[in-house]
């Protein structure tokens, strides 16, 4: 690493972030609290969520003067294959089980909402400049998938593993690519710890809200929690634009279209496979 690649990651990785700090002590002390009500799986998606984003801050950091647009697209790619097929497989059917009609309200709401909130948060963080719009951002996607991962586990302790680590595999390639920007505007990358704890903190408390058994309630959660998600994933497909931030990597300028032609195609298989490896693992574990 050059002196300079090793000034930019030591000032952008290494500089201390009150608020991601607080976001870590926050999910040490819930944790105590998971393992005395018994929320393993819980426990083991909230700190696989932080493991990937937290452990993305060097690489993203230490990428900031020469990331490769192929690997992003990949990271993008299988995380949210995964977490669409996911969503599909795991929840869509528990909803309309329930209530298919106020299942599919359900779906539609979550994704409506969630897009409705990723854009509020955009202005938001707009408009208050004193701290970091991508921090706020991921860490409104991380609590709001937080609070529903811990719904849903809640109320059917049964499902397995799978579903919760396939919907926070995008944790990893969303911290590299903040941290990456982070630090080439010359901003601390440690704040990004306040979303990579924001899974576990919000879902460890959401988890002891009992649910009442009634198949309307149950269809409207599911639902909901399946089209929260499905915006998620949408939201994390590589899109290789001009402009995009697959483009700004790639440091491509409008004449680019065979590079942005030969990203698609990684983009393709990416999430492809990513859907795949979730169709394989459920066949692994048994239907």
């Amino acid at each position: 690493m050059s002196n300079n690649s090793a000034s930019v990651f030591i000032n952008g990785a290494t500089r201390p972030s009150a608020a991601g700090l607080a976001g870590v002590v926050a999910l040490v002390v819930l944790s105590g609290v998971a393992v005395m009500a018994g929320l393993w799986k819980v426990l083991v998606i909230g700190w696989v969520a932080f493991v990937a984003m937290a452990g993305a801050i060097p690489l993203g950091s230490r990428s900031a003067t020469g990331a490769s647009a192929a690997q992003l697209v990949w990271g993008y790619g299988l995380a949210s294959g995964a977490m669409i097929t996911s969503a599909a497989v795991f929840l869509v059917p528990q909803a309309i089980g329930f209530d298919p009609r106020v299942g599919g309200f359900g779906v539609a709401a979550g994704i409506l909402l969630g897009f409705g909130s990723h854009i509020v948060g955009h202005r938001m963080a707009h408009v208050e400049s004193t701290f970091d719009d991508t921090a706020v951002q991921l860490s409104a996607h991380a609590l709001s998938a937080g609070v529903i991962i811990g719904l849903v586990y809640g109320s059917m302790p049964e499902l397995g593993l799978l579903l919760g680590l396939a919907i926070v595999s995008h944790k990893g390639p969303a911290g590299y690519a903040a941290a990456r920007r982070l630090t080439q505007s010359g901003r601390s990358a440690s704040v990004i710890l306040l979303p990579a704890s924001g899974v576990g903190v919000a879902a460890i408390p959401s988890a002891l809200v009992s649910l009442p058994s009634v198949p309307v309630v149950n269809a409207a959660v599911f639902g909901f929690a399946a089209g929260v998600f499905l915006h998620v994933a949408m939201d994390f497909l590589p899109e290789c634009e001009v402009g995009g931030e697959v483009g700004e990597v790639a440091n491509v300028s409008g004449d680019a279209h065979e590079l942005l032609d030969r990203l698609r195609l990684h983009a393709a298989l990416s999430t492809s496979l990513g859907g795949l490896a979730v169709f394989v693992a459920w066949l692994a574990v048994g239907p």
